[in-house]
């Protein structure tokens, strides 16, 4: 005989106001160009996101991404300029630096091999198997094959971080139109990192109402089974 334990944990009875399901996230997600200038995001409402957003997959759970929150005005200013001066990322209360980090396989390799041996993944025997697989795996850390699995597995983090944002009650908008040479120099991030795309992370703007979602490929139009 099974025996069914329901659970009645009031974690998700007790939801905070604006709080929306995953499926539901996933549908009203948009990227909003129009942030509520001046509404603050607490550390703790951040740490809240990136804690929920860092469950994200990666390789062999490497995890090789940084980030870089900027929430001071200044600062703020200062990342505008190297964004082309788009408004929302002075508007938006944060704007996170998405940084695609390709040494974090020598940083991090030691601390996952040995998770997986304490929590019974593997034996300890495997431990020099899957060190030199990684390394195998991703080539060296100035390798063309290193920084592609580096970003690769940023964006997977930042796909989450939208998705867990919108769950919060919070609107995103990823960009990929900045200058990185300025906002390496500007905020003193190593040269050897890659910023894939920076986040801003805010409130709509009150009045604003969106049009409707634009263009969407149709399932047939990319999608096919087995084969090319």
């Amino acid at each position: 005989m099974v025996t069914c334990i329901i659970s009645t944990s009031p974690v998700r009875d007790e939801r905070k106001e604006h709080e929306v399901d995953v499926l539901q996230a996933i549908n009203e997600r948009r990227s909003i160009n129009f942030f509520e200038s001046g509404k603050e995001l607490s550390d703790e409402k951040i740490k809240e996101l990136i804690e929920l957003a860092k469950l994200a997959p990666s390789s062999m759970n490497l995890q090789p991404w940084r980030i870089v929150v900027v929430k001071d005005s200044e600062r703020k200013k200062a990342l505008r300029k190297c964004a082309f001066d788009q408004p929302k990322v002075e508007e938006a209360s944060a704007v996170l630096i998405m940084i695609a980090d390709p040494g974090s396989l020598e940083g991090t390799i030691e601390q996952v091999l040995k998770s997986w041996v304490d929590l019974g993944y593997m034996n300890p025997e495997m431990v020099e198997t899957y060190r030199g697989m990684a390394g195998g795996l991703y080539g060296t850390e100035d390798s063309l094959k290193r920084k592609m699995f580096a970003v690769r597995n940023t964006s997977i983090l930042a796909m989450n971080i939208m998705i867990a944002a919108k769950g919060l009650g919070l609107e995103t908008h990823p960009m990929d139109g900045f200058d990185e040479d300025c906002i390496k120099k500007e905020f003193k991030i190593p040269p050897d990192m890659i910023i894939p795309m920076l986040i801003t992370v805010g409130h709509l703007k009150p009045g604003i109402t969106l049009l409707p979602r634009a263009y969407r490929k149709s399932f047939e139009d990319f999608v096919t089974f087995n084969s090319y």
